[in-house]
């Protein structure tokens, strides 16, 4: 069976108000998915930015090289500019290894183009600047096929223009969220339809697939199609062998 615990972002990202427990509770559980992290080698833990500074310090004290990640702008993309720009420098100075920004794929839907690669350059020179990882959410759920396509194809372009082909290893395209709203129980994640666009149309950089990822087998055939990432609240069962009803 494939190591698929290098591959893992393993992931909470529910506020304490969505999941009704206090923000005690809620490090706790950051906590303990980080214990899971290390005990089981999993690449990086993907959690809130309030808990990044003490998720930082526990991994450090453990003496454990887990990557922190966190995410930007998150879960809407409509933040401003500034506004995610602030959220990254601080999510930086607590700690971070790897900054998950969620593109304003609304602005893309609408036209503005200029915005949306505002954003991109200058979230990924910041993150770059600090020598982070990048990532951005393209809420594929969102998105027809042409669009997923047309944003994924705009942030490899805009990579190349700004940024040289050694940086492009630290510069992810990821697809969803897993918190936007979908109908009629589609998918609202990662899919091997999505997934397929995003690799044809990404260039050099890598992508990550988020949600929806619920078994092993699926695990190993996202990163057998070239995915170098998954994130998933699923983690310990994916390694474990296991299937999970996990909604992420």
């Amino acid at each position: 069976m494939m190591n698929i615990a290098q591959y893992l972002d393993s992931t909470y990202l529910k506020t304490p108000a969505q999941s009704g427990i206090s923000n005690e509770e809620t490090l706790q559980l950051d906590k303990e998915l980080a214990q899971e992290a290390i005990d089981h080698s999993i690449f990086a833990v993907m959690i809130r930015p309030d808990y990044v500074a003490d998720i930082k310090k526990y991994i450090q004290e453990k003496g454990s090289n887990v990557a922190v990640g966190t995410v930007i702008g998150f879960h809407e993309g409509t933040y401003s500019i500034d506004e995610k720009l602030a959220e990254a420098s601080k999510a930086i100075e607590d700690g971070a290894d790897e900054l998950d920004f969620v593109i304003n794929y609304t602005a893309y839907l609408r036209g503005d183009l200029e915005l949306v690669k505002e954003e991109f350059v200058k979230g990924t020179q910041l993150g770059l600047k600090h020598q982070k990882v990048v990532k951005w959410i393209i809420e594929i759920a969102a998105l027809t096929d042409d669009q997923i396509a047309g944003i994924t194809k705009h942030i490899s372009t805009w990579a190349e223009e700004n940024f040289s082909e050694s940086e492009f290893p630290k510069i992810f395209v990821k697809s969803s969220t897993g918190f936007y709203q979908t109908e009629g129980g589609k998918p609202n994640g990662a899919t091997f339809e999505g997934i397929k666009i995003m690799l044809d149309h990404a260039g050099k950089l890598p992508v990550k697939a988020a949600g929806g990822v619920r078994t092993p087998e699926d695990a190993e055939k996202m990163i057998s199609m070239g995915v170098k990432r998954i994130g998933t609240s699923s983690a310990l069962a994916l390694i474990k062998n296991e299937s999970s009803s996990e909604g992420y």
